[in-house]
């Protein structure tokens, strides 16, 4: 860390699904890099279910910079030079919001799913979309597609649907 490096936003409650578990994760974005918070961890089986991070992710809040990222030996940041994008696509009544962070090294790309408590925080994507510590970033906030809209006259669908 530089002493130079400052907090720009917190990407809270969010969810990583994985085959057997859903893991939480809060991401703090700085001048220099996003740090990846592990918060906690549930498992698919109801007898197996664990706390969802609340304690963890509350005690977050306090940390310094390099403490967040050495708290957890599951937590790792990625240098804002080598992040790629960062897309939010903004939630539904029927599906929750979810983040796709892309960058140069491995594995290079996670997607992220909001949590039943969590606010999908479109002003935040849209204020660090003008930070000058992300110029080379590219940071997009996204409707959800739906068929709908593949359906409403003047979209872009070309085929008539019936085989032809």
């Amino acid at each position: 860390m530089s002493a130079g490096e400052e907090r720009l936003g917190r990407l809270s409650e969010w969810a990583r699904k994985r085959p057997s578990s859903i893991e939480f994760w809060e991401l703090f974005l700085t001048s220099e890099r996003l740090i990846w918070c592990f918060v906690g961890e549930t498992f698919s089986s109801a007898l197996l279910r664990a706390d969802m991070g609340e304690r963890r992710r509350a005690a977050l809040e306090e940390r310094t910079i390099e403490e967040l990222a050495e708290d957890d030996e599951r937590n790792f940041s990625i240098p804002v030079a080598a992040l790629e994008r960062v897309r939010l696509v903004r939630g539904t009544r029927f599906r929750r919001a979810r983040i796709e962070i892309e960058w140069d090294d491995e594995p290079g790309a996670m997607t992220l799913y909001n949590t039943k408590a969590g606010d999908e925080q479109t002003a935040l994507f849209e204020r660090l979309a003008e930070e000058r510590a992300l110029e080379g970033v590219s940071i997009e906030v996204e409707a959800p597609s739906s068929l709908f809209q593949l359906l409403r006259p003047g979209s872009e669908r070309t085929d008539s649907g019936n085989g032809a």
